[in-house]
């Protein structure tokens, strides 16, 4: 892509597609999940850093199937589930979020998430953010990050060629996927270090600082 990447909202024809990933993106849940799962590693016998390394950007069917292939997966669902009810209330949308997603003209982004469809969008909502119309959530995909799927599926429903997209990432996992894709990917270093992330076409601090690369004519303040 050359020059700036978006254009003026109202001018739809010039505002690149983005592709969000939504926790650790858009909304602050990396203290909330690494809680949850060293919790549930800890019941397990499991060591919890490795566990909480594992799950990074990853569908929960593909981390319990990674790490316990014995147990009874319905089962540990209804033990994260309640964990993570515990933790919901204190979800928060990242600074500049809300700004950036209104300024975007609805059939130009999309959420591609390893969370389920459900909660996703009552997380969304929760947190004062828009819901978009083209959500692709782990019950969408044969196959969750770092596969591609998700991200070829946005860019289909959203009717745009997936080279000409933006993908926004916050995991190794998820970055890889935004690749494979054939998207450009910008990587925001709220959950991992930027060493980590050191794939991803740029690498920013916060969201902040990606929407104002993402919509230079946006300023985000909230």
């Amino acid at each position: 892509m050359d020059g700036t990447l978006m254009g003026e909202a109202d001018d739809i024809g010039t505002v690149t597609p983005v592709l969000f990933d939504v926790d650790g993106v858009l909304i602050d849940t990396a203290d909330a999940h690494g809680r949850v799962w060293r919790a549930w590693a800890r019941r397990r016998g499991l060591d919890p850093e490795n566990v909480w390394r594992a799950t990074q950007g990853r569908r929960r069917t593909d981390i319990l199937r990674l790490l316990v292939p014995e147990l009874d997966p319905a089962e540990e669902h209804r033990v994260l589930d309640g964990l993570m009810a515990a933790e919901e209330p204190g979800f928060r949308a990242f600074d500049g979020a809300g700004m950036l997603l209104r300024a975007l003209p609805p059939h130009r982004w999309a959420v591609v998430t390893s969370g389920r469809a459900a909660p996703t969008a009552a997380r969304l909502a929760r947190t004062g953010l828009p819901v978009p119309e083209v959500r692709i959530c782990a019950e969408d995909v044969t196959g969750g990050k770092p596969s591609p799927e998700g991200y070829l599926t946005a860019a289909a429903r959203l009717s745009v060629d997936p080279t000409h997209c933006v993908v926004v990432e916050d995991s190794p996992a998820g970055i890889e996927a935004g690749l494979a894709a054939g998207c450009t990917v910008y990587a925001v270093a709220s959950t991992l270090s930027p060493h980590e992330l050191g794939h991803a076409h740029a690498c920013f601090p916060s969201l902040r600082e990606a929407a104002r690369e993402l919509m230079p004519s946006c300023s985000p303040e909230g």
